[in-house]
């Protein structure tokens, strides 16, 4: 496997019922314009259409990425060698962590509508940040690129 090539790779999409939603924004659109007469209708319904699917759409376009010997989540890069263990949260464990557990100082990558996450430590002494939270799909996957790319 070539250095560069990820290691691990996940895309955070939202869930098909948010495209529901932005079809019936779109529609609302449509219907506020309506009274204006056919013409302004659609340019509402592709107005409020466009504006909310480009509103999903960049919501859940977070990427995490394990490569080249670095934690890529979101906007943050992240030495794997500055990091520690990485520890798998079930969804309850995930809640938690969102929530009451949760420190200020943190790094959070979360989505809402994933339920299942990671919590890593971070083992830089001069990295004021104590953990990073990623909301992921796969969270076994993920810890295991992990361990494979410190290991190596």
């Amino acid at each position: 496997m070539q250095p560069s090539a990820p290691q691990y790779a996940e895309r955070l999409t939202v869930p098909r019922s948010w495209w529901v939603v932005t079809a019936l924004v779109a529609v609302s659109g449509g219907l506020v314009m309506l009274p204006l007469g056919v013409l302004p209708m659609l340019g509402g319904v592709i107005g409020a259409g466009a504006l909310a699917s480009a509103l999903v759409s960049s919501y859940g376009s977070a990427r995490i990425r394990v490569m080249a010997g670095s934690l890529v989540a979101g906007d943050a890069r992240i030495p794997v060698s500055a990091l520690g263990e990485a520890e798998v949260l079930d969804a309850e464990q995930a809640r938690a962590w969102r929530f009451h557990k949760a420190d200020p100082r943190a790094f959070m990558l979360l989505r809402s509508y994933v339920s299942t996450a990671v919590r890593i430590e971070v083992s830089d002494p001069d990295d004021p940040t104590p953990y990073i939270y990623l909301s992921t799909r796969d969270p076994e996957a993920l810890a295991a690129a992990l361990t494979a790319v410190r290991a190596a």
